[in-house]
C-alpha cells in the first residue's frame, strides 16, 4: 500500500501506538522510535481504510477523536511537533469540539488533505526525520513533503469476517458492509428480525464507547421486558396458506428466511408457524399457485385500496 505499513518499522497502527503509550506496554509507556529515540516530529493519518471507495466508503466515527487523543498524549509526553492529516474533522459528541479547540491551542498542526505516499530516506539526518509524507494541502492549494520520525495510522473499523455466517445461523440480516442489520434505524435500533435477538455496539456499525454503552443499556432493557412477561404478543401480520390452492411444491419453504413454513406429509400442503413468521411477504410473491396471502394484506384488501385511490384520479 501507499503507506508502507509493515515495511518501515516507524509506521505503526493506532492499536500499536495505544499499546506503546500504555504503562504496561512493551516500552513501559515511553513513546519512542524503533531505534529508541524520542520522536521530534510525528504524523497522524486519519481515515485509513475509511471513507475510501477502494476499501470502506463509510465513516468509522471514532478515528478523529482517538487521533486527537494521540496528538494530546504526544504533546504531553514528548513535546513533539504533531501533524494531523485529515479529510474532514468530525467531532460530534459531547465536549468533542471543545477538545478539538484545546488541541489547536496546544500547537497541534492540522493539514487538510489525503496523504498520497510515505517514503523512507535512511540517509537523512536524524533531525530531519527519515520518513517523508507527501500530501496535497487543500487549504494551501499545494503539494507538501513533510519529514517525520514516526507515523501513526488511524485505522477505521470493519466488521467481522464471519458476520454473514453468524447472521445466517441465528436468522438475522447483515448490510453490505457486514454489520448486523437492526429492525429499524430510528424506532428500534437494538432489535433485529428475530424478536429474541438484540444487538449492541460495533456489531451493528462503527460507534464510540458512549454510544455503545447507551445501546447496550437499551438492549438489556429490551431483554428484561421480553423475559418479564408471562405471554408474548405476536405480530398479526403473518402469512396464510390456503390448503385448497396449495399444490405442495414447497417453493415457499425454500425461500422463507425464518424457517417458518413446514411441509405436512399427511395433507401434502405447506403450513405456516405463526410464532416464527415475520410477515416479510417473500413466500406470498414466490408461490406459483397463489395459495399464500399475507394477513392484513390480502389480494382483496390491496385491490380495494387501489380502486379507492383510482376513484380520486
Amino acid at each position: 500500500n501507499n503507506y508502507n505499513y509493515g515495511k518501515y518499522p516507524d509506521i505503526i497502527s493506532s492499536l500499536e501506538f495505544e499499546r506503546m503509550v500504555n504503562s504496561s506496554g512493551f516500552t513501559s509507556g515511553h513513546i519512542q522510535t524503533e531505534d529508541g529515540r524520542t520522536p521530534k516530529t510525528v504524523g497522524i493519518i486519519h481515515c485509513v481504510g475509511s471513507r475510501d471507495q477502494r476499501n470502506h466508503p463509510y465513516c468509522s466515527q471514532v478515528c478523529c477523536m482517538y487521533s486527537l487523543k494521540f496528538a494530546h498524549l504526544l504533546r504531553d509526553h514528548t513535546n513533539a511537533t504533531v501533524y494531523n492529516f485529515y479529510i474532514d474533522m468530525r467531532c460530534v459528541g459531547k465536549g468533542y469540539e471543545e477538545f478539538y479547540d484545546r488541541l489547536l491551542n496546544e500547537g497541534v498542526r492540522f493539514v487538510r488533505g489525503k496523504v498520497a505516499n510515505i517514503s523512507y530516506n535512511p540517509d537523512e539526518a536524524v533531525k530531519e526525520g527519515k520518513l517523508t509524507v507527501e500530501v496535497e494541502d487543500t487549504l494551501m492549494g499545494q503539494v507538501r513533503q513533510i519529514p517525520m520520525d514516526m507515523i501513526i495510522l488511524a485505522n477505521g473499523l470493519t466488521s467481522r469476517s464471519d458476520s454473514k455466517d453468524i447472521a445466517r445461523k441465528v436468522g438475522i440480516s447483515v448490510n453490505k458492509d457486514g454489520f448486523f442489520l437492526e429492525s429499524h434505524p430510528k424506532l428500534n435500533p437494538i432489535g433485529t428480525q428475530d424478536q429474541s435477538i438484540y444487538i449492541a455496539g460495533t456489531c451493528s456499525g462503527p460507534k464510540d464507547i458512549p454510544h455503545t454503552v447507551a445501546q447496550a443499556s437499551a438492549a438489556a432493557a429490551g431483554v428484561i421486558e421480553l423475559l418479564s412477561k408471562d405471554t408474548i404478543a405476536l405480530d398479526p401480520i403473518t402469512a396464510n396458506i390456503n390448503s385448497e390452492l396449495c399444490s405442495g411444491c414447497q417453493t415457499c419453504i425454500s425461500v422463507c428466511p425464518y424457517e417458518a413454513i413446514k411441509y405436512d406429509q399427511i395433507t401434502h400442503t405447506s403450513i405456516v408457524n405463526d410464532s416464527l413468521c415475520r410477515g416479510c411477504g417473500t413466500c406470498v410473491g414466490t408461490c406459483p399457485s397463489g395459495a399464500v396471502e399475507g394477513n392484513c394484506f390480502t389480494d382483496k384488501q390491496i385491490l380495494s385500496e387501489i380502486e379507492a385511490l383510482l376513484s380520486f384520479a
